[in-house]
């Protein structure tokens, strides 16, 4: 993934700023060209990469188009000219920029600084400008089709600074970590330098989405149709002074090909060990001299991975050399007698003649809560967009874009056991010792029911527009948008407890329940009427309406000074309800604890692009200086107020080198999840952790779970140093690098996370740990209305107390490095380009608890890897292309073992050949086939003792996949 000076996207863009000549100056300068013949996108982005200008280019407008072989000393204006000869194309000025569009289109106004967000670099509030001082790194429509991936997930996913940990569809039912609970509709979110979902901004077309999850804890990006992305655009800076809320880590700012016009046709089949994906998609765009209109829509599917299909789904991981995780809950039963001892039920016998001579004393009968359950869940999404602009005359500018997703998923889920009291009364009854006393037995369900089932259903859309009005050389502009996303997850195959206590009382054989044979020996009715399930449901909103004003002030010596100043006003409502039926004889409905709950949010900011000296001034040593200042602040109706400033420099001492470098803070204001209070969030469960000064290894605790209350903002203090160096002398090589330092305050820790810990590192969690309780409180808490016992922990057993509520008690300070190298080269008729990009972090400092000491957690269990990188090399010639790109995460600690393991580093290869058919006549004519393989060589994930409160796992979804090698055919044809 590269950064470059040429993006993708804008058509429709107006003519420059009148402005002074001194201000153009360095796009005037000539540049040292040697261009062979080839793809004409090729030539505009060699030319931007040698004379460091931006150049905006639509991908639809070059496609197909050849540019002459251009050698010698030119500027910027005359390489362009000659470049776009007999193209039916031509290049405007805007701002320092250059922008290129239809030599016939209508859409050019004086001052207008582009009727398409485009132009608009994610990152400022200023058109026509960069994000000063900051990298933004863009991921365009060619390389998202070179990666051979799939979904915007998947896409996001493989960027390097991005972390796998939260919410998303590979971690449901893997961690608690990261609000990845709330993730009932099995979406996928983005976290930036693993500093949460939340603390990363997620934007559409410079958009906020409606939320994803219980309480909207995060942005589901899995909802966004791929083949509708022009370019994905992602800033990892904090940005709050720009966009307030979340931005924190930084902003994802996913751009959609509002500007395409023709017709694309795409379909992609890819196969996978044990699942299978289909992917097809329509995309269509019309032109005329005052607008534009484009639809598209997308189907995807993937079929379930299940657990048995990898070796590493499994609770028993003996065969990786590491414990057997396996619970006494099996199919037959184990029984704990009165006084405590434990016997197994034998096999081959269906409990009808059952004595307790047959039982096997002093032994367990195990499963394996993996077995039949999913990995990933089945999937079936349809998705659409639309989007108009319509010019209202020569000043104003309409434009209009809606969109719309229904995701449905599907996946087995692993069974939450719970000892079972079966009496005398039950016709099936043995009592192991002779007592008569009730027996508690330990039963796996899913020989009866099956495995539990979770069925998610996710149902999203937004409307957004906007009018423009050009003002000579300023531009003001109006924008509304509002989104909805509804989720629910309906969750099966379980036994309501309330029901079943009914059945095993029957003393009817043929109608009781009976727990004591080998597979399942109930009658069908009494099954049907015992099995429960339940529904959860959400519901976001979120509306926004803002207007701006931009454009120059004044000019400077250096240039013209510009700014931008506008006002927001954002309403956000969380809704939901459950119905429960497995707790009750009937069905029960009731609202989601704490909901509904709702915020407004008012907001003003103010950009200021400053350009302190220019190349024609003739300083020495500073050939180019720019700053740039901003500032935010907001209003919450629940939170009180904040302002945050932000600053940025770039200075260039000469045409080969930029430095830059940011200041500013961001904050995050709690989520809806963050404040809820009550039985739907908070619960008290006793529990068994490890602790090595027992001696038994282990000690039994009672811990408390939800949200503390008087939870506040979170704020942070970034900074960023970095430089771009593009040699004159070797044009097509580049290399970018950017050292980031983040300082995270009153972060709302999730100890709950880190809970199997809290005895091993006591020095971290001491202020969590009350030791010896007395029994009163215990069993006051034993007593309460959330408390559920999942273990059959006595309260004279608890050695511990413990608070495991969430809080903003958190600090976090991460350091360290990104890093962009690339190079193309042109051989005759053969192009090569390779490159690599990485994030690599010196420090991810952190303590859950104020008065603990900071501990680094890099490169441990729940937490980023010190190194992620991503290379490539690619080839193309006569209409082929192949490449190979090798991905790579770091290996780390296991932490949530005691003692600590260490885990591999995981490398995959990707690969991709393809066939464009630009050149040929027919049908033929603008098609591209590829095929591509993710994972070339099947590398499986490295072995993790992945132990979670109630499963278990061999490998660790937050930082590898189980997909393993997925061979995938594509399919485009331009119309």
């Amino acid at each position: 993934m590269r950064t470059t000076s040429i993006t993708t996207s804008a058509l429709a863009l107006a003519a420059s700023l009148a402005v002074p000549a001194a201000c153009y100056a360095q796009a005037d300068n000539a540049v040292l060209l040697d261009l062979p013949e080839q793809p004409l996108g090729r030539s505009i982005r060699d030319l931007s990469a040698a004379s460091g200008i931006t150049i905006i280019a639509d991908d639809t407008l070059l496609e197909g188009r050849k540019a002459g072989s251009l050698k010698g000393r030119y500027s910027v204006p005359d390489a362009l000219a000659r470049l776009l000869a007999g193209t039916a194309l031509r290049a405007e000025r805007v701002g320092a920029s250059w922008v290129v569009r239809p030599a016939n289109s209508s859409n050019a106004r004086s001052g207008d600084l582009g009727s398409d967000p485009a132009i608009l670099v994610t990152g400022t509030r200023i058109r026509g400008a960069g994000a000063t001082g900051s990298q933004v790194i863009t991921l365009g429509r060619e390389e998202i089709d070179r990666t051979g991936l799939a979904t915007t997930q998947q896409i996001l996913a493989a960027l390097p600074q991005n972390f796998g940990g939260g919410p998303n569809e590979g971690t449901i039912g893997f961690t608690q970590r990261n609000n990845a609970t709330a993730n009932i509709g099995f979406g996928s979110s983005v976290n930036l330098r693993g500093l949460g979902t939340s603390s990363t901004l997620t934007l559409v077309d410079g958009n906020r989405f409606a939320l994803g999850g219980i309480g909207g804890a995060f942005v589901d990006v899995s909802l966004i149709p791929a083949s509708a992305i022009e370019r994905i655009e992602v800033l990892p800076d904090g940005a709050s002074a720009i966009y307030g809320s979340d931005a924190v880590a930084g902003v994802v700012n996913v751009r959609l090909r509002n500007a395409f016009e023709g017709a694309e046709t795409r379909g992609r089949y890819g196969a996978a060990d044990g699942f299978d994906e289909l992917q097809a998609s329509q995309i269509l765009g019309f032109g005329w001299n005052s607008g534009h209109l484009v639809a598209s829509y997308e189907y995807f599917q993937r079929g379930r991975l299940s657990s048995n299909d990898r070796s590493f789904g499994t609770e028993d991981l003996r065969a990786f050399g590491g414990p057997d995780y396996r619970q006494a809950y099996g199919n037959p039963a184990t029984l704990v007698a009165a006084d405590g001892s434990v016997f197994a039920v034998p096999a081959g016998q269906d409990g009808t003649a059952l004595a307790a001579s047959d039982l096997i004393a002093g032994q367990s009968n195990t499963s394996d809560g993996r077995k039949d359950t999913d990995l990933l869940p089945r999937v079936r999404r349809h998705s659409a967009f639309l989007s108009l602009e319509q010019g209202l005359g020569s000043i104003l500018t309409a434009n209009f874009q809606g969109f719309f997703a229904d995701r449905r998923s599907s996946l087995r889920y692993f069974p939450i056991n719970s000892a079972i009291s079966v009496t005398p009364a039950n016709p099936f009854y043995v009592d192991p010792i002779g007592t008569g006393q009730p027996v508690s037995v330990r039963y796996d369900f899913r020989e009866d029911f099956g495995a539990p089932s979770y069925d998610a259903h996710v149902r999203a859309w937004a409307l957004s527009g906007s009018l423009a009005a050009d003002l000579g050389t300023w531009r003001a502009e109006l924008r509304a948008n509002h989104g909805q996303q509804r989720e629910s997850l309906v969750a099966g195959n379980v036994p309501n407890t309330a029901r079943l206590a009914q059945a095993l009382l029957d003393p009817d054989p043929a109608s009781a329940f009976n727990l004591f044979g080998d597979g399942s020996n109930t009658a069908q009715a009494t099954l049907d009427y015992v099995r429960g399930g339940s529904i959860q449901s959400t519901r976001t909103r979120q509306t926004t309406v803002g207007a701006k004003l931009d454009g120059p002030l004044f000019a400077l010596p250096a240039g013209i000074l510009r700014i931008a100043i506008g006002g927001e006003f954002r309403h956000e409502r969380v809704a939901g309800f459950n119905i429960y039926d497995d707790r009750t004889l009937e069905p029960v409905e009731e609202s989601s604890t704490g909901f509904p709950l709702s915020r407004d949010i008012a907001a003003g900011y103010a950009e200021l692009l400053v350009p302190l000296v220019s190349e024609a001034m003739g300083l020495a040593g500073i050939e180019k200086l720019d700053l740039s200042v901003a500032g935010r602040y907001e209003h919450y109706s629940d939170f009180g107020s904040t302002f945050n400033p932000k600053v940025g420099l770039a200075y260039r001492p000469f045409a080969d080198l930029t430095l830059r470098g940011t200041y500013g803070t961001s904050f995050r204001a709690p989520g809806f999840l963050d404040v809820r209070q009550g039985p739907g969030l908070s619960s008290i469960a006793p529990l068994n952790l490890s602790d090595p000064q027992s001696p038994t290894g282990v000690s039994q605790v009672l811990a408390r779970f939800g949200n503390d209350a008087g939870i506040g903002p979170e704020k942070a203090r970034t900074l960023t140093a970095g430089f771009d160096l593009r040699p004159v002398r070797v044009p097509r090589l580049h290399l970018g690098v950017t050292w980031f330092d983040i300082a995270y305050r009153d972060r709302i820790s999730n100890p709950s996370a880190e809970l199997q810990t809290y005895l091993v590192k006591r020095d971290q969690f001491e202020a969590l740990l009350t030791p010896n309780p007395d029994a009163a409180t215990v069993a006051a808490l034993y007593a309460d209305p959330t408390f559920f016992n999942p273990f059959g922990i006595a309260a004279s057993a608890i050695d511990y107390l413990v608070d495991s509520r969430n809080k903003n008690s958190a600090r976090a300070e991460v350091q360290g490095l990104d890093f962009d190298l690339g190079y193309t080269k042109d051989l005759g008729g053969l192009a090569l380009d390779g490159g690599v990009s990485g994030s690599w972090i010196f420090h991810f400092r952190q303590k859950l608890v104020t008065s603990a000491p900071y501990v680094d957690v890099l490169a441990t269990s729940g937490n980023p890897v010190d190194l992620r990188a991503r290379a490539f090399v690619g080839a193309r010639w006569n209409g082929w292309g192949v490449s190979l790109t090798v991905n790579h995460t770091a290996g780390y600690r296991n932490t949530a073992v005691a003692p600590a393991e260490p885990v591999s580093a995981w490398t995959t290869f990707d690969a991709q050949i393809s066939r464009s058919f630009d050149d040929a006549g027919g049908w033929l004519s603008g098609t591209r086939v590829s095929l591509n393989a993710v994972n070339l060589f099947d590398a499986g994930p490295p072995y993790v003792n992945n132990r979670t409160p109630y499963s278990a796992s061999g490998f660790d979804p937050e930082k590898a996949s189980p997909v393993g090698r997925l061979i995938a055919l594509q399919v485009i044809k331009a119309w």
